[in-house]
């Protein structure tokens, strides 16, 4: 049997059960970035500028470009607590490699492949010692932002001018390149996961990882390369940021983690593995960036943004199961 016929049937079980919930869940999100909307226009000012809407963009990409690949890892059922600290160690190499004379392009290429290879020990653990996802990125999580605070001295690394590294935060037409990027990947992510034997791997090992290996999937490779996907992702936003600050940061991307898992959260992907959808987390990367961005508007003192911030999302989470348990309901009815 080949990978894609013995993942084609525990995943596409999985999908139809989950496919209406995920629906109702996807219509739900899209009232309330409209209700968002309403509300921060009408009480934050500012909210609708041009200016204000670039920077909702740009936020949203560093979010959203490592929220497809944990979208990936969270459908099958394992988690990634590393982005933030990943994303800066990543601007911080890049830095160095920039002013050690290394040509932009290599240097890309390079900060990417540290990020994978990076990114891959954590699904090394998972995958081939039983360590869980959870224990192992946390340990990535402080390993790298230590060892980057540790060779900065928690300072900017300046990398001068870089006409290239510029290039990346030039609007094109209006809309920054990090935006297009952002959207670029999610339609590649969207494709992977729905119409390749790879997303429905990701979706059979979430739904039941055992009779995914016994269907005859590779249930360790797979884990290691979305694990070693998240890495480069989360490089490919540390390269955004060198570019949007013009150095590396070690402080940088503090949090980040949170926002990109409580986005794909927010976008009906279930902890539990099994079930999720690439629209569903960009909507939640839209919502998480909505509530950001007008409470700064609104002046709310930013100790207590993370409150209000945490429970918009509870509340925000807890009113699409509801809908969904609503939904689900009449269906059967």
């Amino acid at each position: 049997m080949s990978m894609e016929q013995a993942a084609k049937t525990p995943a596409s079980a999985q999908r139809r059960r989950g496919g209406f919930t995920q629906h109702m869940n996807e219509i739900s999100l899209f009232v309330a970035i409209a209700v968002l909307y309403i509300v921060f226009t009408a009480t934050a000012g500012g909210f609708m500028t041009f200016n204000n809407q670039i920077n909702i963009l740009r936020d949203a990409a560093t979010i959203g470009i490592a929220a497809w690949a944990a979208t990936l890892i969270i459908i099958s059922g394992e988690i990634d607590v590393s982005v933030g600290p990943m994303v800066a160690f990543i601007s911080v190499a890049l830095a160095y490699l920039l002013q050690w004379g290394v040509p932009t392009p290599i240097a890309f290429v390079f900060a990417i492949a540290i990020g994978a290879a990076l990114a891959s020990i954590a699904g090394i653990l998972r995958a081939y010692f039983d360590v869980p996802s959870f224990v192992a990125t946390l340990g990535l999580w402080s390993a790298l932002r230590g060892t980057a605070l540790f060779v900065t001295d928690a300072l900017p690394v300046s990398i001068g001018r870089n006409d290239i590294v510029d290039m990346l935060d030039r609007p094109v037409l209006g809309v920054p390149p990090a935006a297009i990027i952002m959207l670029a990947l999610f339609a590649v992510f969207a494709f992977v996961s729905r119409k390749t034997a790879f997303g429905r791997s990701v979706f059979a090992i979430g739904g039941n990882p055992h009779a995914a290996f016994l269907s005859g999937i590779n249930v360790s490779r797979i884990r290691v390369a979305l694990f070693a996907i998240a890495g480069a992702m989360a490089a490919v936003s540390g390269i955004l940021l060198l570019s949007r600050l013009g150095s590396g940061n070690a402080t940088a991307a503090s949090g980040l983690e949170f926002d990109v898992i409580a986005a794909v959260v927010v976008g009906g992907t279930a902890l539990s593995g099994g079930r999720g959808s690439m629209l569903g987390t960009l909507l939640g990367v839209l919502v998480i960036t909505l509530i950001g961005n007008g409470l700064v508007l609104l002046g709310i003192n930013p100790f207590f943004q993370q409150v209000v911030r945490g429970l918009i999302i509870v509340i925000a989470v807890l009113a699409n199961i509801q809908a969904i348990k609503r939904g689900a309901a009449r269906n059967k009815g």
